[in-house]
């Protein structure tokens, strides 16, 4: 006797399915109109503009069909490649151990699952994929004729491209996904279906993809925790003093200038990880820029005002607090920009209150600035100084924009698949976070940078560029400078970086770390990760500086330690906020920092 199907809940199923497509066409019709309203708006600026990247490619198609015997020679190898694959596959089908014929890259996560290799069926697929893929980025990098910049352009966005194709972001291609759906009979894609409209909400008809839980942190609470007071602070920024951790300091306080693009909190995040707190506990009286997040009001401020009001500003308090008028100094990527541009600025006033520099993956050569050049060129600029003196500032968002696409497989498309193919909410991470916590940009600063230094190259040139009505000469610094880079670095490619050592007139020493731009630098020897590369001699040539230099395992911040307490002179009584001429105003980590973009 077989069992009846209970019509009663297969209604009950239809019916709550009904409701929930209801209730999905209900905001996605809010959403539509939301998006509707903002391009009515005309107020967003677009980070890859269409008429750019269609005319490069058009530029690169017009290239390529001049020589139509080389396309047809690359189509041919493509075929050839392929004809390979199948061959393969047919074998490995009887039963054969056959050898692939393409490999992911070694770094590439994609294809980490068992079943991409283990599987006939998902390893065909992941190969004819980087079959394809791989030759149409070499295809297009081989175009004869196109001009560099130009060049540039087709293969960032021919990347693009291909990363987006890639079969792990589709769920019928992608095995994880097609397990999860089976298993939970489609719960993950209607989860992920209402997660993805939740995004398009948030960016109010512009998918803003969740990349942390945003509720699971508040700086000053469990992150930036680090405890300190606020001692000074101007339209700016706030000047934060950090409690010692020991009974003796340094006599040199130590002041670290950190990009405004982000926040401070970077060095922060949690006392593991924290740069700061680990500064203390060695000895440093430790004393942070905590940058204000500019509106239109704004809109005004130069990047001269960056250098009066920031670092400047920064020695003026920290000698009414301590009494001391000399410094070490850090500067954390354009945080590290604009400190050579105010080392600079003091060296051609006579002022010598710096001891030492330390340069986090800082770049002040644009020569070669990497994947960002794509971003900037005059159409371009332009486009933005137009968007810029309507609005008054670049809304943080669009810079990190920027920045994921730079790694679009990390910090795009693997949230695509674990939020909207998974349906998983994003787990909780102090780095993503903070990544999220962008910054905006002041108009009149932000044309200022990109022009004199992505697209002239002004800083580098003697005299090239001027702050406060002094010319600025890189080559005039006769600070004793530390130098750290990361080799994996997307923003400020070592290289690049590497070029300031032939710059500075002072001693140099150059410190290469493993991993980026964030992971490099945020690297605690506690951790005993990654490995750094050291050598006394500066040669030219980045590369043969590399190939003579020593490897040694985990944490460069203890070779800095070791070189940055020769400036730090006698040991003096520990410091204690508010015992100078300043009274504290508030508690670490201060207000400005808590103040986020109104896209967040």
């Amino acid at each position: 006797m077989t069992d009846k199907p209970d019509s009663g809940a297969e209604l009950a199923d239809l019916q709550q399915a009904s409701k929930q497509m209801m209730a999905f066409a209900e905001r996605s019709a809010r959403i539509v109109q939301a998006f509707v309203d903002r391009q009515s708006s005309n107020d967003d600026f677009q980070v890859s503009d269409p008429m750019v990247i269609g005319k490069a490619f058009m530029d690169m198609t017009a290239k390529m069909m001049s020589d139509p015997a080389k396309l047809m020679e690359a189509q041919t190898q493509l075929m050839q490649s392929y004809a390979n694959l199948w061959a393969q596959t047919a074998k490995r089908l009887q039963g054969e151990e056959v050898e692939p014929v393409v490999t992911p890259e070694r770094d590439d996560k994609r294809f980490k699952d068992a079943a991409w290799s283990e599987e006939a069926l998902y390893d065909t697929v992941k190969q004819s994929y980087l079959l394809t893929s791989n030759w149409l980025q070499s295809t297009v990098r081989d175009v004869d004729g196109l001009d560099p910049k130009t060049a540039e352009k087709v293969d960032f966005y021919t990347r693009q491209f291909v990363d987006a194709l890639s079969p792990t972001n589709f769920a019928a291609t992608n095995p994880k996904v097609v397990k999860a759906t089976l298993e939970s009979k489609g719960e993950n894609l209607t989860q992920g279906l209402e997660n993805y409209l939740r995004d398009l909400e948030a960016g109010k008809g512009e998918l803003k993809i969740s990349m942390t839980d945003t509720k699971a942190f508040t700086p000053g609470v469990n992150i930036a925790t680090s405890p300190g007071k606020v001692i000074y602070q101007n339209e700016l920024m706030q000047l934060l003093q950090y409690e010692a951790s020991t009974e003796k300091v340094f006599k040199r306080p130590l002041l670290i200038v950190p990009p405004w693009i982000n926040k401070f909190y970077i060095l922060d995040l949690q006392p593991k990880n924290s740069f700061i707190k680990w500064a203390t506990d060695k000895g440093h009286t430790v004393f942070v820029i905590s940058w204000v997040n500019p509106d239109e009001k704004m809109a005004g401020k130069r990047f001269d005002d960056y250098m009066l009001d920031g670092p400047l500003a920064a020695l003026d308090a920290i000698e009414q607090a301590t009494g001391e008028k000399q410094v070490n100094l850090i500067g954390y990527c354009i945080g590290g920009t604009l400190t050579a541009a105010t080392l600079a600025y003091m060296a051609a006033k006579k002022d010598n209150r710096v001891r030492s520099a330390t340069f986090f993956t800082t770049l002040v050569d644009f020569s070669d600035p990497g994947e960002l050049a794509v971003f900037v060129d005059e159409e371009q600029l332009q486009k933005l100084d137009a968007h810029l003196d309507k609005k008054g500032y670049l809304d943080g968002a669009q810079m990190s924009q920027v920045f994921n696409m730079m790694r679009d497989n990390d910090l795009i498309w693997s949230f695509v698949v674990n939020n909207y193919l998974m349906g998983r909410e994003p787990m909780a991470f102090d780095l993503l976070y903070w990544n999220a916590d962008s910054t905006r940009m002041p108009a009149m600063m932000h044309k200022a940078y990109l022009r004199n230094m992505y697209l002239e190259n002004k800083l580098v040139e003697p005299a090239g560029m001027s702050l406060d009505g002094q010319p600025l000469d890189l080559r005039q610094i006769k600070t004793p400078v530390y130098l750290a880079s990361t080799k994996d670095d997307h923003i400020a490619p070592w290289k690049s970086t590497y070029a300031a050592t032939q710059l500075y007139a002072g001693p140099v020493r150059f410190v290469l770390s493993a991993s980026g731009h964030i992971a490099g630098i945020v690297n605690p020897p506690a951790a005993n990760k990654y490995c750094f590369w050291t050598n006394e001699i500066n040669d030219p040539s980045a590369d043969a500086w590399f190939d003579g230099a020593k490897s040694q395992d985990g944490s460069w911040w203890g070779d800095w330690q070791d070189w940055v307490k020769k400036h730090g002179g006698a040991k003096v009584k520990k410091r204690v906020p508010g015992d100078g001429r300043l009274t504290p105003l508030e508690e670490a980590p201060g207000s400005y920092v808590l103040v986020r973009s109104a896209t967040q």
